[in-house]
């Protein structure tokens, strides 16, 4: 039977949860780096085994590490990211020119086709990749370097590089978010990039039909739609069925549209996944429940699903990078909180039942669906 292995960072290290293909009896490994901050770990979808991991430390800085084994084992890879030109400068919240620099990776890709070759998103708001295993890094000068960039300025959480989307079927196109620059693309690997934002509205800044300066959280992808994207905005659910061309607002009934997470089914294109947080200022669920939220027509009509989870008094946050699903049938739905609780619905968010309670603060959730 079919496994799951279920990556968890936090913000006091990393854990693994593995499971066989009921996702009822859960072994947990870790903390692996204990008392580090791992903004990110996935892994490869050629090469289940090959892990990859964002160490991250105030006092020590970043490591990248890296897994041959499906985590029993880990190695400091390389941590010099080597950037393209000038660094030059960007706003700051006051509007006054700030130098660019290299704070933390948020984000881990692995490649779709190549093992090896893995992409990293960065804050400051930068794309790097790795063709040999994360040893070596090289910017993708052309995102920061797209005429906009000096006016970019950073969200609350920071000016984070923080989603990378691989075209499942053109290896020269890319998506991309930055927090609080908007969404981009390549059609060429990477070498030119356009902002995609036309169709957002954000009324916090100057313009708010602006090109760029719009807060996107989360974008997300099917692929077997690979022009049709879904995005958690900083507020509202939006969809877009040209690639990014245009985005159209799909909040419909949601109870809140701000939030950071948003998935999509992995054998329905159309059903996807949100979970509602009251507002960018109390950062809970609304009424103190905690509930995933379902749209099976891609958007505008939400369910509720709260079978399992706490509907009473729960405060908790989950952040972007904290909701993933599988590839078993039916469609397994994860997500983590900053209270420390990993939830898993082995019947497409019907049924929910706690992994664990007791993590640190959940910074990311990946699941790799293993042979």
């Amino acid at each position: 039977m079919s496994g799951v292995r279920v990556l968890v960072g936090t913000r006091k290290g990393a854990f693994i949860l593995t499971a066989d293909g009921n996702r009822k009896n859960w072994q947990i490994s870790g903390p692996h780096f204990a008392g580090w901050e791992i903004f990110h770990l996935k892994g490869s979808p050629v090469d289940p085994n090959r892990l990859y991991a964002s160490q991250s430390n105030d006092w020590f800085g970043q490591v990248v590490q890296r897994s041959i084994d499906g985590g029993k084992s880990w190695e400091a890879v390389g941590n010099e990211f080597v950037y393209a030109g000038e660094a030059g400068t960007h706003q700051w919240y006051d509007g006054t020119p700030h130098p660019w620099e290299f704070k933390r990776v948020w984000h881990l890709e692995p490649s779709l086709f190549d093992p090896d070759t893995v992409y990293a998103g960065v804050e400051d708001a930068a794309m790097f990749v790795s063709k040999d295993g994360a040893q070596t890094w090289q910017e993708f000068g052309g995102l920061r370097g797209h005429g906009t960039g000096p006016d970019w300025q950073p969200g609350a959480g920071g000016l984070c590089l923080h989603t990378i989307l691989l075209d499942p079927v053109d290896q020269m196109r890319m998506f991309t978010a930055i927090s609080a620059a908007g969404a981009f693309r390549t059609d060429d690997g990477g070498i030119t990039w356009k902002p995609i934002n036309k169709g957002l509205r954000s009324d916090y800044i100057p313009d708010p039909e602006a090109e760029i300066g719009h807060c996107v959280h989360r974008i997300a992808q099917h692929p077997d739609q690979p022009n049709v994207l879904f995005m958690q905005k900083h507020w509202d659910v939006l969809r877009s069925d040209d690639a990014g061309e245009s985005w159209t607002e799909v909040s419909g009934n949601l109870p809140s549209d701000f939030g950071f997470v948003v998935d999509v089914h992995a054998h329905e294109p159309e059903t996807v996944y949100v979970l509602p947080i009251k507002s960018d200022s109390e950062h809970y669920p609304p009424e103190g429940k905690l509930r995933v939220y379902r749209s099976r027509t891609g958007g505008n009509e939400w369910e509720a699903l709260a079978n399992g989870l706490p509907q009473s008094h729960c405060y908790v946050n989950v952040l972007r990078d904290a909701m993933a699903v599988d590839r078993l049938d039916p469609c397994g739905v994860y997500f983590g909180t900053t209270g420390g609780q990993v939830y898993v619905s082995a019947d497409s968010g019907d049924h929910w039942e706690s992994i664990t309670h007791d993590l640190p603060a959940v910074l990311s959730v990946e699941v790799q669906t293993l042979p």
